[in-house]
């Protein structure tokens, strides 16, 4: 009779510290799964996100770019985007803003019937300086939210 208890209570025992066991590992588990899928979701988004700066002008203190969506996902935060605009070797973050910001802002207006920045669509670009650009070499480079970025040098002469 001693060895139907002793086994028993093993048996309950062994049960209680499985169940134990999945109560605290099964949580971690599922928390880690959700960021390996988090994770996953991001780099895919930075895999099928691209952009190209196709033309880039001045007229007196504005600077305009039209950026092409060259990759195969829509972006979206287009606000949230920083442009590094200056002279070569002297560029610095412009803000994005509108006609109440304080100058330097940047804005934009998609091109055609697009609300959304999808494939294919371009962006025109405004930058809104307080001064007319003097002659020389200047780099312009937009990185989306995501961190996906492109960049150009244009002269003004």
């Amino acid at each position: 009779m001693d060895k139907i208890i002793a086994t028993v209570l093993l048996i309950i025992a062994g049960l209680t510290a499985a169940f134990a066991v999945f109560n605290s590992v099964y949580p971690a588990a599922e928390r880690g799964g959700q960021a390996v899928n988090n994770a996953a979701d991001e780099i895919s988004n930075r895999i099928t996100s691209r952009i190209e700066i196709i033309q880039v002008g001045s007229s007196n203190s504005t600077v305009d770019a039209w950026v092409k969506n060259v990759g195969s996902s829509r972006i979206v935060g287009i606000e949230n985007s920083d442009i590094f605009f200056g002279p070569s070797g002297n560029f610095s973050r412009i803000s994005y803003g509108d006609g109440d910001s304080p100058l330097p802002y940047w804005s934009y207006q998609l091109e055609g019937d697009y609300t959304l920045w999808e494939q294919t669509a371009t962006n025109a670009i405004t930058i809104h300086l307080a001064d007319s650009l003097e002659e020389g070499v200047y780099v312009l480079k937009m990185v989306l939210p995501n961190g996906i970025y492109d960049e150009t040098s244009f002269s003004v002469e």
